[in-house]
């Protein structure tokens, strides 16, 4: 007897612990109920892309994919969506139809969708462009759609722009001035010739697609780059900032990894979006250096 009760014991204690690692059935039910509808969402996926890609009104987009956080996607790699092509279509439209469509994790920025925000410029066939604003009908096919080169790629087709922000507010992108109006609501006055001199310097939206197109930023990793550099002209040419105030921002301008690094290759120029010229505004800042610099005596 007292052999067999402790067996006894053992064998209820047994079953028991099989029991709760058992799934219910209601438990199984569910799971059978999940495993079967991603099945029907898979098949329906995939339906829609052979439909897509048998239409001939459609477009083959070729996107880059890249997630450090998942195992099995964190080797780079091109995945390929068939989008069906309307007119006006952007490649913003065709990444967020391919996102809504086919694969949610698909990652991008975008916001404003108007080409101001600078949220979305991305490497398109090659080229710098702004999602929102290039045209599908412009592009040869397929589409390559790939993160801004020179930038360490977050996930996707997202990289972090924190070097950039770092580069941008090293110039004080801000205006400063000695010389306030004398009434409290008096405004401080500009002419017109000078505005119109930096009104184009005014037109950045911190894309940093100028920034990626740069030989030079991508080999010196101090180089203020285009974008800043524009941001400290707009100030720097502003006849409302004092002189000794313009100073300052040329001794900025005026070290190493300032203005003197740019090579004039105008590939800056060529990708900025806001057709801002980026190139002369680092050509005439390098000027006021020199003039800065010269001594008669």
């Amino acid at each position: 007897m007292s052999t067999q009760v402790p067996k006894q014991q053992e064998e209820t204690e047994t079953e028991a612990e099989l029991a709760e690692q058992e799934p219910s059935k209601g438990e199984r039910r569910r799971e059978e109920k999940r495993q079967r509808a991603a099945e029907r969402r898979e098949q329906r996926q995939a339906e829609e892309a052979e439909k897509a890609a048998a239409d001939e009104n459609t477009i083959e987009l070729k996107v880059f994919r890249y997630d450090p956080e998942v195992e099995g996607k964190q080797e780079p790699r091109f995945d390929t969506f068939h989008v069906p092509f309307e007119k006006g279509m952007t490649v913003l439209d065709a990444l967020m139809y391919a996102r809504d469509t086919y694969d949610s994790s698909l990652t991008f920025r975008h916001s404003c969708r108007q080409a101001i925000c600078g949220s979305d410029a991305m490497f398109v066939n090659g080229t710098q462009h702004l999602a929102c604003k290039t045209q599908i009908s412009e592009l040869n096919q397929p589409i390559r759609v790939e993160p801004l080169p020179h930038a360490d790629v977050t996930k996707d087709l997202v990289v972090d722009m924190e070097h950039f922000y770092d580069q941008m507010e090293a110039v004080e992108p801000y205006f400063q001035t000695n010389d306030l109006p004398d009434g409290e609501l008096e405004e401080q006055r500009q002419t017109r010739e000078n505005r119109e001199k930096v009104k184009m310097s005014t037109r950045c939206i911190w894309c940093s697609a100028c920034m990626s197109s740069c030989n030079v930023a991508a080999g010196d990793n101090e180089y203020l780059g285009p974008a800043a550099i524009n941001k400290a002209y707009r100030f720097a040419m502003d006849e409302r900032e004092g002189e000794d105030i313009k100073q300052k921002r040329l001794e900025i301008l005026e070290q190493e990894h300032g203005v003197w690094r740019c090579q004039t290759q105008f590939s800056c120029t060529e990708v900025c979006p806001k057709d801002i010229p980026l190139t002369e505004h680092i050509q005439e800042l390098k000027r006021e250096a020199v003039k800065n610099n010269l001594k008669f005596w």
